[in-house]
């Protein structure tokens, strides 16, 4: 019996190489949709599963966002081809499957828990699943929740590392960069067992040519992935913090870093904005600090970072309201880049939506602009950000006629496709008052615009 089950694995490794099994995607948002075209243009049969029927069907008329639309080629080959089949639940199959988890995690409350889309997703691929089969976890999850899945699976009589294979390999993926994309960056993986790591080398064969570095640990895992984020967070806080000091001492902050940047070594550049946001750096974080919670102590670290980044968009509110005021200039202002960074779609936790709530307890009239803002996705705006409504008068492009009466300009994310008509729109002294949070424009001495930076 043991020794049957044991070739059952052996025989999904040996399947994987004539592409006869069925990959089993739950996700498909910025990290499942790629995975399951890469994996579909190598040729394997993907069901790509995702609860949300609106993305399904959006799927299924070729319909793809901007974050998307470079993989419109493939994909629509890969569709024609049936590589790819999409569908809100899961089906049953006799040959081997191997089930990839990339649902979002949400921030633990007294609510909700961080691991509710997993378990459910790893669920649904229990109710059709066989000895033989394996499941990867791409999701940033909670320290323990592998453990805790692996008792999920084992409640169904499996016995995972002897007949069912487990592992957790945390998604890294950095949307609108164009240096390090899915095919080329180093991936962390824990796996249960030997062979399911060989299972999972011959898929990431196709993902990243299987640059795949093994650790002992699930937990191991989980905490590299929350790490990578708070490291991200603590330095974009720390720059943050520097940025409001050297508003105070009135020098340019970006002079400081590009000056500190010229050092060789023990210095890594990060440069001022609004907070950061998206669906990562402000809640990975989180998950170390519960950790330490359940151990009765603190990480302080994280805890004073996630407060410098929460006050930011107060302190640009605050910026913005000052800088009009000591100019005579009326209250009112269009907040240009409404998304979480610059050239995605994403609008997830963004401090734009946050800069606007505070400049409207402040009387100001306020405008909205972004050129990935779509009306169809209003509603998932206003969820993703916990607002009721839309507190902003949104304006369709920046041209002349709708920058009449505007006193300000705050630019919160820089989106390539707008880069030359903000250039413009400074040159030509068009608005009184331009507001970067980013630092990317370049002063003029003939502009009739004040230029204004955070971090002066």
């Amino acid at each position: 019996m043991l020794i049957s089950k044991i070739m059952s694995l052996i025989n999904t490794k040996k399947e994987i190489q004539e592409k006869s099994i069925l990959i089993e995607i739950y996700g498909l948002g910025y990290v499942g949709f790629p995975l399951t075209v890469r994996l579909a243009t190598a040729n394997f049969k993907v069901i790509g599963i995702d609860l949300n029927e609106e993305r399904i069907t959006r799927l299924k008329n070729n319909e793809l966002m901007d974050s998307e639309i470079h993989l419109e080629d493939e994909y629509r080959k890969c569709r024609q081809q049936k590589n790819i089949e999409l569908q809100t639940k899961p089906m049953k199959s006799l040959i081997p499957k191997i089930g990839i988890i990339c649902v979002p995690t949400p921030i633990p409350n007294e609510n909700i828990k961080s691991d509710v889309f997993v378990k459910s997703a790893v669920e649904s691929f229990l109710e059709n699943a066989k000895t033989g089969d394996v499941i990867i976890l791409e999701s940033s999850v909670e320290v323990g929740t592998t453990e805790k899945i692996e008792k999920v699976i084992e409640s169904k009589g499996y016995k995972v590392g002897k007949d069912f294979g487990l592992c957790i390999c945390p998604e890294r993926i950095d949307p609108a960069n164009k240096e390090w994309g899915i095919e080329n960056i180093p991936r962390v993986i824990y796996c249960s067992d030997e062979l399911s790591f060989e299972i999972s080398k011959k898929i990431y064969q196709h993902i990243n040519k299987g640059n795949l570095l093994k650790v002992d640990s699930p937990k191991i895992a989980e905490v590299v992935k929350s790490f990578e984020n708070t490291f991200r967070l603590v330095n974009i806080s720390l720059v943050n913090e520097l940025a409001m000091l050297c508003d105070k001492l009135k020098i340019n902050v970006k002079d400081v870093i590009d000056a500190a940047a010229t050092k060789p070594f023990g210095f890594m550049p990060h440069y001022p904005g609004a907070g950061a946001g998206g669906h990562c750096i402000p809640k990975d974080p989180r998950f170390l600090l519960e950790s330490a919670k359940k151990f009765q102590t603190n990480f302080v670290t994280i805890e004073n970072a996630l407060k410098i980044n929460l006050q930011m968009p107060n302190y640009i509110a605050n910026s913005v309201e000052k800088s009009l005021s000591q100019k005579g200039f009326e209250k009112s202002v269009i907040i240009c880049g409404l998304s979480y960074k610059s050239n995605v779609e994403d609008m997830r936790d963004s401090a734009s939506f946050k800069i606007i709530s505070d400049l409207k307890k402040k009387d100001f009239k306020v405008f909205g602009y972004d050129p990935y803002f779509s009306d169809e996705s209003i509603e998932k705006y206003l969820i993703e950000n916990n607002l009721n409504e839309l507190n902003f008068e949104k304006i369709e492009n920046l041209n002349n006629e709708k920058l009449k009466g505007i006193s300000c300009l705050c630019i919160v994310q820089h989106h390539d496709i707008v880069k030359e008509r903000i250039s413009e729109i400074y040159r030509q002294g068009i608005i009184p008052l331009i507001y970067d949070c980013q630092h990317k424009i370049s002063k003029e001495s003939n502009s009739k615009s004040i230029l204004e930076f955070l971090g002066e």
